[in-house]
Order: structure tokens, then sequence, then C-alpha cells
């Protein structure tokens, strides 16, 4: 019996981005890194931001309710588009943080149970899925 497990399966819980910042100010998150108030750039940079979200709270929370979005992970299994197709309906899928459609749904599944894709954050899906609702992702 093996006690080897693939790391390689877990679906990544952030999102890469790149910005760029000027050498001051870079200079100064690297003294803030040095004097261990943060363990690395990236963890001073998520802190900020974290922080710049707080003080935006009511604002973010009023916003989704207005768009009717839902905030988070939001999965679309392959039941639960089944279930939307034999109940006559279509999905529109505002979501803010993270929409994943199982990879297991057909890309003919996703036409006729999805009208629109709103995401402010990331879709994760099939390059299939994404080809066949490329008109349909805003």
């Amino acid at each position: 019996m093996s006690n080897v497990r693939q790391l390689r399966d877990k679906v990544p819980d952030s999102e890469k981005i790149t910005i760029n910042l000027g050498y001051v100010d870079l200079g100064r998150i690297d003294l803030l890194v040095q004097e261990g108030f943060y363990s690395n750039r990236s963890d001073f940079i998520r802190t900020a931001i974290r922080k710049q979200l707080d003080s935006h709270v009511d604002t973010v929370t009023k916003s989704i309710e207005r768009h009717t979005m839902e905030l988070g992970l939001r999965d679309y299994s392959r039941a639960d588009l089944e279930a939307v197709q034999a109940a006559g309906e279509i999905l529109h899928v505002k979501v803010v943080g993270l929409a994943r459609i199982d990879p297991d749904v057909t890309p003919e599944l996703a036409l006729a149970t999805i009208g629109s894709i709103s995401v402010l954050g990331a879709l994760q899906a099939s390059s299939a899925i994404k080809k066949a609702l490329a008109d349909r992702i805003s």
C-alpha cells in the first residue's frame, strides 16, 4: 500500500496577479519585511488589500445586494445544471469571488442552461466550456 498522494489535484484557492510599484514603495515594503513586520512582500500586499477592502465593506455589501450577486465560492455541478434544464430554466451567474463549473459538465449542457456569466474574481471551467460560453461571459 502506497502512502504517496498527488498534490496536483488541489485547485488553487487564490489567483495570481501582477502589480507594478515604484522603487521607493518597494524599498519601504522590503524594509518592513526585513524588520519582521511581515513575512514577505506578498504578506504585506495581502494585508494592505484586506485593510482597504475592510474599509469599504458597507459599499461592497450594498453593491452585491443591489446586483443580486453571490459572494464567495459558487460551484456548478452537472447535477445542478441538469436540474435547471429539467425545470426549463436558464441561469444568470453573478458571482463575486470564484465560480467553478465542474469538469464533467458538457459544453452542450452549459449552453442549454447558462444564459450569462458575470464573475468579479475568477471563473474556473474547462477550456471547452469557456469557448462555448464565450459570448455569454462578461
